[in-house]
């Protein structure tokens, strides 16, 4: 049996694309393992997914000075040595790595060990992970048409993101009963990203009198940040959704959303209107800026900066977003963006 290694970590935006992939590849006829850190956010949803799991030794890569970037680098040397033990265990037939710094040891040990690499890079620049495993990797997939000018010609491949079809299936019915909604309203879902977002969720309570007059309104608002204090009718708080996702996203109207590359490229193929406040270059290295302004040039989406984020701001934004969504999902019904699903397995079985 052909066998594949995934590997990707840190946030879900790592991981997703990577469980969109599975039951093409199980029709494929794959065996599929997956390598991530001993206590990442990838476990659990790998876990969930039935995987076999295999946990290496990791330290983060920063782009700014830290005394943990020299205790890391010890992390990092342990996870090459975990990485080509396991491969030599395993010794699959390809690699496929979606990023985040837990896969840089993964890829350099598959290409030591001559198994092919295709990485996957789901913003318009790549990530310090991708940058280190471009010169490794045999094929490198991206989203975005404008990253192609900053990958290898002989290996960069637009495919657009690996979307899972279960998304397509979610039920609004379902929906309002997950989120015990009584009264017809709207439906605004907003969410800070797999890890929350402090800001986005200060600011979304403190407009909460304001946006439920018109709104139901469907948080959520990351691990460990339920306030359990707030009780109005309306709104429901969620720490973190899996299975029940597709059937919160068919209850959304519109979204205010992180602009991660997975999540937006969903939005659009579920033709949802978004708010997206991208991370400030304060907090990252720009990339969710380049995405959410793509998008708001193609038209589907509203920007509101972080530094600009208020509460009067927030609830504006929000109210205008509803207001003209007609506009955004018209615009994403001319948009050629597919599902790169079917791209992306194409690739891995001509590996």
């Amino acid at each position: 049996m052909k066998k594949i290694l995934l590997t990707g970590g840190g946030t879900a935006g790592h991981v997703m694309p990577n469980i969109a992939l599975l039951p093409g590849l199980r029709a494929m006829g794959y065996e599929i393992h997956y390598a991530g850190s001993e206590n990442g956010i990838e476990k659990g949803i790998v876990e969930q997914a039935r995987l076999p799991y295999h946990h290496i030794s990791s330290g983060k890569l920063r782009r700014y000075l830290s005394i943990k970037n020299f205790t890391d680098a010890f992390r990092v040397v342990k996870g090459l040595s975990d990485a080509n033990r396991l491969i030599k265990q395993l010794r699959p037939d390809v690699c496929f790595s979606k990023g985040g710094f837990v896969t840089v040891p993964i890829v350099i040990a598959c290409w030591k060990n001559k198994v092919p690499v295709i990485i996957h890079e789901s913003d318009m620049t790549l990530g310090l992970a991708n940058k280190i495993a471009v010169k490794f990797a045999n094929k490198i997939c991206v989203t975005f048409p404008e990253t192609m000018a900053h990958v290898p010609k002989k290996k960069g491949i637009h495919t657009g993101t690996p979307i899972r079809k279960e998304l397509f299936a979610g039920e609004r019915q379902k929906g309002a009963r997950l989120c015990n909604f009584h009264i017809e309203k709207p439906v605004v879902l907003v969410m800070g990203g797999s890890l929350g977002s402090v800001k986005i969720n200060t600011y979304l309570r403190e407009a909460l009198p304001a946006l439920l007059q018109q709104f139901n309104i469907i948080h959520l608002c990351g691990e460990n940040n339920l306030d359990r204090k707030i009780n109005m009718t309306g709104y429901v708080q969620f720490e973190y959704l899996s299975n029940e996702m597709p059937h919160i996203l068919a209850l959304a109207d519109v979204i205010a959303s992180r602009a991660g590359s997975n999540s937006i490229n969903e939005f659009l193929a579920l033709r949802k209107p978004a708010l997206l406040i991208p991370l400030s270059k304060k907090a990252s290295r720009g990339d969710q800026i380049l995405n959410a302004n793509s998008f708001a040039h193609h038209g589907f989406a509203d920007v509101l900066q972080e530094e600009g984020m208020t509460t009067e701001t927030l609830t504006q934004s929000i109210t205008n977003l509803y207001a003209k969504r007609g506009t955004y999902i018209a615009a994403m019904k001319k948009s050629p963006a597919t599902d790169g699903t079917g791209q992306v397995l194409k690739i891995i079985g001509e590996m």
